[in-house]
């Protein structure tokens, strides 16, 4: 049963693969639009369809196929098998039956799971967290997701919607967030958060590079803009970043003393960044955390990529056909 499918989710496109959950390798990656304005109805369609087409292109037999794990942006219904709140969706999907309709459609067994959890069990699996068996993972892009394992297992309290690590709060009276919560971590330190501190540069008139780099059209300037801006040498675009490193730093210290990692990960878009974000976030953590042995705490860049939720789905699946 070391193969199974996993399927990405994603407000803009549908991934799915054929993974090896003994290695961690993928195969028959296939990328097809989602569609989302269409409506869920559509989308599982389009998800059905692609999951029988990767099946097809691999020649396995779906008796070698243990089975399909769908990383999903949002809150979710373990227990049933639904989609609870999809943000960056259209329509939201309330109680929609994602599960059931997906293993109907395609005779194979279906597991849900949130595509930042999907991300950390990737990880943890096959990247940046082997070797230890409590780590921390926060992935960083449009939203901050998060996740935790902890002592060998996923941790999924409160019906799978514990670990939100994006939204611990960090200042009581910061900047409303898109959960509906003051100061979490989100809004501060997010590709859009980042975005933002650029675009205020420009428009303020700050000496900095951001704006000639995009020929001073604000809607081209994006955190990888920022990035390479603050790699050749630009001072606003590298205090830009060490802001976002500190405030992910606050977060990741409250973390650390809360549940003691051994190893946290930073992953998503932003965390392309390196050591630009990852080093105030060390200096942050070394300067907050005083109650336990940081020295004993790593802080690394993710190693699987935009994969690592693929995999993780992957290994979701197994992990259900062994509790089950």
């Amino acid at each position: 049963m070391s193969k199974v499918i996993g399927v990405d989710l994603g407000g803009t496109n549908l991934r799915a693969a054929v993974i090896n959950t003994d290695t961690g390798a993928f195969e028959h990656l296939t990328s097809v639009p989602t569609l989302a304005r269409e409506g869920h109805a559509a989308v599982m369609d389009h998800m059905a369809r692609l999951i029988e087409q990767v099946i097809a292109d691999s020649g396995l037999r779906k008796s070698d196929i243990g089975g399909v794990g769908i990383g999903v942006p949002g809150v979710l219904d373990l227990e049933h098998g639904l989609t609870v709140f999809l943000p960056n969706l259209p329509g939201t999907w309330p109680n929609v039956p994602l599960r059931d309709t997906i293993a109907d459609r395609v005779q194979l067994p279906a597991f849900l799971i949130n595509d930042a959890r999907a991300m950390t069990l990737g990880e943890y699996s096959f990247g940046a967290g082997r070797g230890v068996d409590t780590i921390a993972c926060l992935g960083i892009g449009t939203g901050i997701g998060g996740g935790l394992v902890i002592k060998g297992r996923l941790h999924l309290n409160l019906g799978g919607t514990s670990a939100e690590l994006g939204h611990t709060v960090i200042d009581m009276n910061g900047p409303l967030c898109g959960c509906g919560t003051r100061g979490c971590l989100e809004a501060y330190a997010s590709g859009p958060a980042i975005t933002a501190l650029g675009l205020k540069a420009v428009v303020q008139g700050a000496t900095t590079r951001i704006g000639e780099m995009v020929d001073y059209d604000l809607n081209r300037i994006t955190p990888q803009v920022i990035f390479e801006a603050a790699r050749a040498g630009d001072a606003i675009a590298k205090d830009i970043y060490e802001q976002a490193g500190f405030y992910i730093g606050v977060a990741v210290s409250n973390i650390i003393i809360a549940v003691g990692p051994q190893r946290v990960v930073i992953g998503g878009g932003v965390s392309q960044a390196g050591d630009l974000l990852l080093d105030p976030i060390r200096r942050t953590v070394a300067e907050r955390v005083n109650v336990t042995s940081i020295e004993k705490v790593q802080i690394v860049r993710a190693e699987l990529g935009p994969n690592a939720g693929l995999i993780g789905a992957g290994v979701w699946v197994i992990d259900q056909h062994r509790a089950g």
